[in-house]
């Protein structure tokens, strides 16, 4: 399928590994011109590279600045004063007992989290309803749903986004700009990885066994009843940012591999 991407270009934030990573690759494949960001130069580059093999010949910059903060959004926008696609992926989570998060790691996880994408938005995004065209995606997670009880503040910043996305989409109806927000489920990003690498190692049992009894105890609503690889997920969110989507506007989508049980 043809995703008619040949003329359009995508930011996507925190996209040094991960899904942000495959988010890149794909909309390259598609023939996107591609911007990936991270906080350092050393992984930027590395990402650069990472998509350029993944797509010969691909359009690809990269911009190394922390999202996180206002200067960060700053120098991002001074490099890349326009964009068609913007994937706001970027994101940061820590497992804590709510007691114990501090006044000052909610203000830091919702600057990483929402506030990056609502700077973001509020730089491209009247640019794109001037040009009658863009794509806006959140990249939430099913923690948005099930907020998870060992990091409430992160569950609650990914709803947040699910009602920013959906509030941002408000203004764009009769145009051909669209603001969706996906909700990936338990995907085998960079960290999930070497998480359950460093478990098994530590049991001393393979890392599919460890991954089978986290499906049992920790999501075992899960249909899927494995980790999501990032290309999973970024498939959905390359066609989300192609033209063919135009009639999904206001959406929270799921790549949650069947884990949230609501129907709706």
């Amino acid at each position: 399928m043809d995703l008619q991407l040949t003329d359009k270009t995508a930011v996507v934030t925190g996209s040094t590994a991960g899904i942000g990573l495959a988010i890149g690759q794909a909309l390259a494949r598609e023939g996107a011109t591609v911007v990936v960001n991270g906080r350092t130069e050393p992984r930027v580059r590395a990402a650069v590279e990472d998509v350029r093999r993944a797509a010969p010949g691909a359009r690809v910059s990269g911009v190394a600045a922390d999202l996180g903060t206002a200067a960060g959004v700053a120098a991002l926008i001074a490099r890349v004063p326009a964009t068609d696609i913007l994937v706001n992926n970027l994101g940061v989570y820590a497992a804590k007992p709510f007691p114990d998060i501090t006044d000052a790691e909610w203000l830091a996880i919702f600057e990483t989290n929402v506030l990056s994408g609502v700077r973001l938005a509020r730089h491209y995004l009247p640019a794109m309803l001037a040009r009658d065209w863009g794509r806006v995606i959140f990249m939430s997670s099913e923690s948005a749903v099930q907020i998870p009880a060992e990091m409430i503040h992160y569950g609650v910043t990914k709803i947040a986004q699910v009602g920013l996305a959906r509030g941002l989409a408000e203004t764009t109806a009769g145009t051909g700009v669209t603001v969706n927000s996906v909700l990936a489920g338990p995907t085998r990003s960079e960290g999930v990885a070497g998480f359950v690498e460093q478990l098994a190692r530590q049991r001393g049992v393979g890392a599919q066994e460890v991954e089978r009894e986290f499906f049992q105890t920790a999501r075992p609503s899960s249909l899927l009843r494995r980790f999501a690889s990032p290309d999973e997920v970024a498939a959905l969110v390359a066609f989300v940012a192609s033209p063919l989507s135009s009639a999904t506007n206001g959406a929270a989508l799921r790549a949650d591999g069947g884990v949230v049980r609501a129907a709706l």
